[in-house]
């Protein structure tokens, strides 16, 4: 018996200091050289780009394995596959096993970006008191039978990921040297097998990062993730564990939240700097011999308010017209007498022009086909630069400031004026559609100024050539299942491996397919680029239907019929007293005069300047006028709204301490002319005061005119065209017309605050 405890005391003695033994290897400090990363990419996507800047920027020592190998592991991101990474570390571990304190950390790079530097990476690995330390996550995959295999977790994430693991190099071999598999095998539940047997996971001292302290897999996870904003890089939280992970993997669907976190990740944007990296791989077009040759394609799908205007911006960009090559689809019979116009004076203007109307009958996804196509047929197109007939370019250099920032994909940001609609989704939901991101009204709004790596963009873009001849060879991009273009378009972009299910649909080729690696869309908001102009009331009704747009886009609707000199009423005193309380100022282009005339006339119906009038309350006016009341073209409410919103202001200006209510009865425009009724005898207004804008030019289209004040005896006999009246209305301001002698005077009148 004696004996018996002599032994026991032995072998606890010898267990105690193998521990012991143990424990100062794990804690002893290695250095960061000693820590290699090896990395599997077969081709540099934009998602290697991104997880080597992350590296760089910790300098990290990076191998990657199978570059320009042709990918046989599978499509990993929807079915078992990627042992081909296996059999890449498998021979590359060859040769590294024998460095005794090397540590190898290998991670996917597609999907993969490093929140930490190397220096934390090995003190968590250290910590963890382990040869082989694996990424967790609470989701199993791919055989979810071995569930109850697992070893349970009390706190912390249970099942494993082969997406990321650090371990010792000898240690890492022998796991894989065990792969006798093939390379469309799967290399996650290769690592599961071992991991679930407790033999081999005693052997190889295994455990996971139950806790996301080193690796953090989205999948299953993005609702206890949030960035954590510091002062000179930008972290990820787990909001469960209260940890901060060093390695981000947007595994499996999570690709659309991945790409948001790394929008900021590791020192991308943070808000002591802004966007660090903007500035980086940008192309000089000071420095090219040439410009860049762009095709434009111009889309008009759908009645668009304000399309000379656009046609107009279009062609004061600044680039040089020899290099662009220009398609125009337009499907609206509405707008042809608009391009034909266009056509007919710029048809030698650029390099190329065409002009496919709606008598092609084509879908929108073909015609957008069809013009991509002409720059990826065309082996001299550098550049595809699509635009919708809804996007109103304030910059000039937007083509410029787009191909400088050089990516493959990138629109310049536009919004809806004093809205939130802009042409980008910062997030998309469960079926697809819009979804707001956190930092979405941020970039929207100017808060948050970058380049931004977004899931859906439409209406504006630029797409290099070579992009539209490689990665969007497929000339169908903007076609697939019930989506709508531009959603197809962006679908296909972000997951390359959809077009290529089209192409190779048997189960045998689906096998070959590479893993999904997606063109990166941009947007940037750099630049003030322009807006987006609605669509969606518009009414095609009228002569000039853009006079109706003063609601739903009020700014165009300013820049076109508001005078130029409206403004200096306000900052220079424009503004004329000709008689004694008659204020003279600019308020109406002369495009707004000449389209109201346009309107009028059209209608046709003047009343004939009789006394019996059934518009009127009462039926009868005492001092008729030849003319047409707003009310009846349909436009008394747009009229008030001019009256409120251009009006008011400059009678709180004139009349000190009168608060206008900016309410009118009476609004008309009247036509005076020789043959039917040249003059208005002397008369007061039924208004507090009233406006009088003179819609066309005196000595050009009419002589005689003006208006004569019989208290002050004073006559103001040259009208401006787009300038207007505002005088006393009941009281002290008796006046008449005067006569009108040769031609057709125009004039607009409301009697306001009757």
């Amino acid at each position: 018996m004696e004996h018996h405890r002599c032994f026991y005391a032995l072998i606890l003695t010898l267990m105690s200091c193998v521990q012991y033994s143990l424990s100062m290897e794990r804690n002893k400090d290695i250095p960061t050289e000693k820590l290699l990363v090896l990395a599997v990419a077969t081709q540099e996507t934009d998602g290697f780009h991104r997880f080597m800047q992350s590296a760089n920027y910790f300098k990290f020592n990076v191998k990657v394995l199978g570059m320009g190998e042709e990918w046989k592991g599978g499509d990993v991101g929807r079915s078992i596959g990627g042992g081909q990474k296996v059999r890449l570390l498998k021979e590359a571990m060859e040769s590294l096993a024998d460095q005794e304190d090397l540590v190898v950390l290998f991670v996917d790079s597609y999907d993969l970006i490093f929140a930490g530097g190397p220096e934390e990476i090995f003190r968590k690995f250290q910590k963890a008191n382990h040869k082989l330390v694996f990424a967790a996550e609470g989701i199993i995959w791919p055989d979810s039978r071995l569930a109850e295999k697992y070893p349970s977790v009390r706190n912390g994430k249970r099942f494993l990921n082969s997406g990321g693991f650090i371990g010792y190099a000898r240690y890492i071999q022998k796991i894989v040297n065990q792969w006798d598999l093939h390379d469309n095998d799967d290399d996650q539940l290769f690592y599961t097998k071992v991991y679930v047997d407790p033999l081999q996971r005693e052997k190889l001292n295994m455990t996971l990062d139950h806790k996301c302290e080193i690796f953090q897999n989205l999948n299953g996870a993005m609702d206890e993730v949030l960035l954590k904003f510091g002062t000179e890089r930008v972290r990820v939280r787990n909001t469960v564990y209260n940890s901060l992970p060093s390695i981000i993997h947007g595994n499996v669907n999570t690709k659309i939240y991945f790409n948001y976190l790394a929008n900021y990740i590791p020192n991308v944007w943070n808000y002591e700097q802004g966007c660090t990296i903007c500035d980086q791989d940008m192309v000089d077009l000071s420095q090219l011999k040439e410009f860049p040759q762009v095709t434009v394609g111009i889309y008009i799908e759908q009645p668009n308010p304000f399309l000379p205007e656009f046609l107009e911006r279009f062609l004061g960009l600044d680039y040089p017209n020899d290099k662009l090559n220009v398609f125009v689809h337009n499907s609206e019979v509405y707008h042809e007498k608009h391009i034909q116009k266009f056509w007919e004076e710029n048809k030698d203007v650029f390099r190329s022009f065409k002009v496919v109307g709606p008598e092609e009958n084509l879908t929108q996804g073909e015609a957008r086909n069809m013009g991509m196509d002409l720059c990826r047929k065309d082996l001299s197109c550098d550049y595809y630069f699509s635009i919708d007939a809804d996007v109103m370019l304030t910059n000039r250099q937007t083509i410029k400031l787009l191909i400088e920032q050089n990516r493959k994909i990138i629109g310049p940001l536009v919004t809806r004026h004093g809205k939130l609609w802009s042409n980008f989704w910062g997030a998309l939901s469960l079926d697809g559609y819009y979804a707001r991101s956190e930092d979405y009204i941020d970039i929207v709004q100017g808060n948050r100024v970058g380049v931004w790596n977004i899931p859906f963009m439409a209406h504006i873009y630029l797409i290099k050539g070579q992009t539209l001849r490689n990665e969007l060879k497929n000339r169908n991009v903007f076609v697939l299942e019930r989506l709508d273009p531009d959603m197809a378009m962006c679908r296909n972009a972000r997951d390359l491996t959809v077009q290529r299910e089209r192409e190779s649909p048997s189960p045998e080729s689906f096998q070959m397919l590479r893993p999904p690696q997606g063109v990166f869309m941009y947007v940037t908001n750099r630049h003030e680029f322009g807006r987006l102009i609605s669509t969606a009331n518009y009414n095609t009704s009228h002569y000039n239907n853009d006079l109706w747009q003063i609601f739903e886009n009020p700014l165009d609707w300013r820049e076109k019929y508001i005078h130029p000199n409206y403004t200096r009423i306000f900052t220079d005193n424009v503004l004329e007293q000709p008689c004694p309380d008659v204020f003279w100022f600019p308020v109406l282009s002369e495009k707004a005069c000449d389209e109201l005339v346009e309107e009028m006339e059209n209608y046709g119906s003047w009343s004939g300047g009789r006394h019996k009038d059934k518009r009127i309350t009462g039926g009868y006016e005492t001092v008729p006028t030849d003319d047409i009341h707003m009310k009846q073209i349909d436009f008394d409410k747009e009229w008030l709204h001019f009256i409120r919103e251009f009006i008011s202001p400059v009678t709180l200006k004139v009349f000190s301490g009168y608060y206008t209510k900016s309410y009118a009865i009476m609004n008309f425009v009247v036509k005076y002319t020789p043959n039917r009724q040249a003059y208005l005898r002397p008369h007061h207004d039924s208004s507090t005061f009233t406006i009088n804008i003179a819609l066309n030019n005196k000595g050009l289209d009419f002589q005689g005119g003006g208006c004569r004040f019989h208290r002050y005896n004073c006559s103001i006999e040259s009208p401006r065209k787009g300038w207007s009246f505002m005088h006393p209305g009941r009281l002290t301001h008796l006046h008449e017309g005067l006569p009108t002698t040769n031609g057709t005077r125009y004039i607009a009148v409301s009697f306001i605050d009757p």
